[in-house]
């Protein structure tokens, strides 16, 4: 059998909301479900960051964009 899963309930601004849906419609799946795997993803880079200051100082690089070398 699967794992148990408790419920969660967190308040995002509209806009956010509106293209959360679109992505997960256009994946094939449930908002809360998107919402879990983001969750669970988010949770594992802050665990690796050690604070939320320092994960936001983080910056996620456009796909094809390198890494400039000194």
């Amino acid at each position: 059998m699967g794992e148990w899963k408790a419920q969660i309930s967190i308040r995002v601004r509209q806009d956010l909301r509106t293209e959360l849906e679109k992505f997960a419609a256009r994946e094939r799946r449930k908002l809360g479900n998107i919402g879990e795997v983001l969750l669970e993803w988010a949770f594992e880079q802050l665990k690796a960051a050690g604070s939320t200051e320092r994960l936001l100082k983080f910056k996620i690089r456009p796909p094809g964009e390198r890494c400039k070398q000194a």
